[in-house]
């Protein structure tokens, strides 16, 4: 692990962070207190399941036409 105070990581910014690429740990320090870790970016980012959850599917009442305007007792909270 290589530990480093702000005003020396200003000046060797480049081989502080070649170091983190490297898999080296680097922790930034201020006043003798780690205040931040430089790591590196993951190349590959995380695969999301797109898959639609079947239990979110809507379910539409028998008889249920949605071209069919709603009549103005239909209208939630009386928008009209």
């Amino acid at each position: 692990m290589i530990t480093v105070n702000m005003h020396e990581a200003k000046s060797q910014l480049s081989k502080l962070v070649l170091a983190a690429t490297n898999g080296e740990e680097v922790v930034l320090c201020s006043n003798g207190r780690p205040k931040a870790r430089i790591v590196p970016i993951s190349t590959r980012p995380a695969l999301r399941d797109l898959t639609p959850d079947p239990a979110l599917a809507p379910t539409l009442a028998i008889g249920y036409d949605p071209d069919e305007p709603l009549a103005k007792e239909e209208f939630p909270n009386g928008i009209l």
